[in-house]
């Protein structure tokens, strides 16, 4: 692999500006070497002129369709940041014209559609990738070691915690709010939302396996701010000799991304993106710690894009990877049954 390879910056147009963190992505982009960002494609005129002056871009940059953005801009990758509702369908446009994929969270709104999105990057032979902010996040890659190294024994229980007050509460933007709070285009509220982040790490922490049940309980506690979807849920995911709480929520008193890892040794406690808690014995104090700063390509999402479209890096197992995030979706599609259903979904092998 020579110099000039790993210094190119690898071609990309985003897809969508319904989704916040667009914004945050074009702040922290002037930073970065990894891409180059050649077209920006949403439908909404009023929505890319936003965009064109608060972030004083070229308007030549912008699109109001997908296929004039390729057409014009040959990008190698699509970062997408549209409604959860609509990435199926801009993830089989992009595997048609041979382009890789990264999608914020969650990657789709059904395993059905999981599945679909499978078929077309196996048979497209392109990468789909699925952003987390919680990949980037040091003390989960610590806590994952410690697992992986049988410093906490047998992996017994883990707790994960995400969410916010809520998107109304923490004045996310409009266009972002609307469909939020639409089932039809993010799956459920919190449940999906929030959710996800622990499907993700638990997946993870197993190595791929799935669940072998999902019981999940949802309510809206904020019926006057979010009469369609849930603003609250609990997840529980049994395995053979494990099991998984996850808790997301638009009901928090402050925003909180965090995880509990408990074995037959100790625990291992993220309690932020930097810092792990341990406990190895009772009679022991529990012990805080900064983790190790994570190592390029996998340490930014960009780093992660870019090697894995040159090839530098396979996509397997990970957080960010297909295969992870299909039996994400398979979680969440059941824990979105067993809230409407109010009883517990076994899960069936998926399909090869």
């Amino acid at each position: 692999m020579g110099f000039a390879q790993t210094q190119q910056r690898v071609r990309v147009v985003i897809v969508g500006l319904e989704h916040g963190h667009v914004s945050g992505f074009l702040h922290a982009f002037p930073e970065q070497h990894d891409v180059e960002l050649v077209g920006i494609v949403d439908a909404d005129a009023a929505l890319r002129a936003k965009y064109e002056q608060e972030f004083h871009l070229d308007h030549a940059l912008f699109f109001s369709r997908l296929e004039d953005a390729i057409a014009a801009a040959h990008p190698k990758a699509l970062l997408v940041y549209t409604p959860i509702g609509e990435h199926r369908k801009v993830i089989e446009a992009a595997a048609a014209q041979g382009l890789d994929v990264m999608v914020e969270k969650p990657l789709t709104l059904s395993l059905d559609d999981a599945l679909a999105i499978r078929k077309a990057a196996r048979e497209n032979h392109v990468q789909v990738l699925v952003n987390y902010e919680t990949t980037w996040y040091s003390s989960n890659r610590a806590v994952y070691d410690m697992v992986a190294q049988g410093k906490l024994g047998d992996l017994r229980k883990v707790v994960v915690h995400d969410g916010h007050q809520g998107p109304e509460e923490i004045n996310v933007q409009p266009e972002f709010l609307k469909w939020l709070t639409d089932p039809a285009e993010n799956g459920a509220g919190a449940l999906y939302d929030f959710g996800c982040y622990g499907a993700d790490l638990m997946t993870w922490l197993m190595h791929g396996e799935a669940p072998l049940s999902v019981t999940a309980v949802a309510q809206t506690d904020k019926p006057e701010k979010y009469p369609r979807v849930d603003d609250d849920a609990t997840i529980v995911l049994r395995y053979p000799h494990t099991q998984a709480v996850l808790m997301p929520s638009w009901n928090w008193p402050f925003a909180r991304k965090d995880m509990e890892v408990y074995g037959t040794k100790g625990y291992a406690n993220a309690v932020n993106p930097t810092q792990v808690r341990t406990r190895f014995s009772e009679q022991a104090p529990e012990e805080t710690s900064t983790a190790p700063v994570l190592a390029s390509p996998e340490d930014t999402s960009l780093h992660y894009l870019a090697a894995v479209v040159r090839g530098e890096l396979k996509p397997q197992g990970d957080l960010t990877a297909l295969d992870t995030n299909v039996v994400v979706m398979q979680i969440l599609d059941a824990a979105r049954e067993s809230a409407r259903t109010r009883k517990t979904v076994e899960l069936k092998p998926l399909p090869q």
